[in-house]
């Protein structure tokens, strides 16, 4: 099964982007405050630089009232917002690949890959439904998959099980036929 794991982490990272931000500025997350948080070498090792390039490249769209502040509530109608209408692919790159994500490159390469089947509604978006939904069909997949291959190679029920060594309950057709009668 290839547990591709959910988005959370995602939405976790940007919520801890603005949360420094918030933190360090008495005037809000503005679009200045922002770029200089950035700029900050102090912040290099508590500021996910990719998680704060978002808020910075989407300010306009993040701050609704347009009053030039991101406030608690526009942050957190950002991640609702994310968390229930999902990622676009750029979106799901640009945020997944920060470093912070909580998904491994493997889980975020086959992401990626399989964007568009993982995309059932073919809004262009993934959701954390979508992304389970996917991993539960690729897991049932696969396991079809396997019993098909066994069931098509295994031989044991007409030869008998090689790792069985002649115990009770081990006979395959063939030596149950030729079984000696004092074996009964």
């Amino acid at each position: 099964m290839a547990n591709y794991g959910s988005l959370s982490g995602i939405y976790a990272g940007l919520t801890n982007a603005y949360s420094v931000i918030a933190s360090q500025y008495e005037d809000g997350v503005t679009l200045d405050n922002i770029l200089d948080a950035r700029g900050n070498t102090s912040n290099a090792t508590i500021l996910n630089g990719s998680f704060a390039s978002y808020l910075q490249n989407n300010f306009a769209s993040i701050d609704k009232d347009g009053d030039g502040t991101i406030s608690s509530d526009e942050m957190t109608t950002l991640t609702n917002n994310l968390s229930t209408q999902g990622l676009t692919r750029e979106q799901f790159a640009q945020l997944a690949l920060s470093g912070a994500s909580g998904l491994s490159t493997s889980t975020i390469n086959n992401i990626l890959e399989h964007f568009d089947e993982m995309d059932t509604n073919g809004d262009g978006r993934i959701t954390n439904a979508e992304i389970a939904a996917f991993d539960v069909n690729s897991a049932k997949q696969e396991k079809l998959d396997e019993f098909t291959h066994k069931f098509a190679t295994d031989m044991s029920t007409f030869y008998g099980d090689d790792s069985s060594s002649g115990t009770a309950g081990s006979y395959s057709m063939l030596s149950y036929r030729y079984k000696k009668s004092s074996d009964s």
